[in-house]
């Protein structure tokens, strides 16, 4: 590859990554600001599950209410269709840990959690995605950015995240399923 082929690239890289970084930060800050009416989708059924995990897996670092919905969807309706709603959902919206990873390097590369789930995504890739996307935890968003920041292909990220998102939310959709029912029959 000559030098000018690699200067045409590295101004449309930038752009992307730039472009990358404020499309997750204009996500994190609408869900932010709709946080307290997010349950309200539910009433669409399906859809309203796959949009609310959608938008509560979309923050990065931002706590949103996305499995307490699961949990009670689960006893609504059946518990595969929301775990399949709430899995897709909530891989499509962990997209914006990888955008943020691929645009932002530099934004968390210095904390310390980050310095703690990178090697693990490093040296396990893609079963380090499936893994730390089934169970619920908080840091989930960094695996997301040390994906994108190690170039992950897409696909394999999120084909990863959709299988431990299934696993996830099928735990919770039939916990619901099986537990609401119990207290309030």
């Amino acid at each position: 590859m000559g030098i000018a082929q690699v200067m045409k690239r590295e101004p449309r890289t930038t752009i992307l990554r730039v472009f990358a970084v404020l499309v997750v930060i204009g996500i994190s800050i609408y869900v932010f600001s709709v946080r307290a009416h997010i349950s309200e989708f539910a009433a669409y059924g399906y859809p309203g599950i796959f949009l609310i995990a959608l938008l509560s897996n979309a923050t990065v670092l931002l706590p949103a209410p996305g499995i307490a919905v699961v949990f009670a969807m689960g006893s609504v309706f059946h518990p595969i269709g929301v775990a399949l709603a709430a899995g897709t959902g909530g891989a499509l919206g962990e997209m914006s840990g990888y955008l943020a990873g691929f645009g932002g390097q530099a934004v968390v590369e210095n904390t310390a959690i980050y310095a703690r789930v990178q090697p693990w995504v490093q040296k396990w890739g893609t079963w380090a995605v499936l893994i730390l996307a089934a169970i619920p935890n908080p840091f989930f968003d960094l695996a997301g950015v040390a994906a994108g920041t190690l170039k992950m292909p897409v696909w394999k990220f999120l084909l990863n995240c959709w299988i431990g998102q299934m696993i996830k939310m099928s735990i919770f959709a039939f916990a619901g399923s099986i537990s609401l029912p119990f207290f309030f029959d």
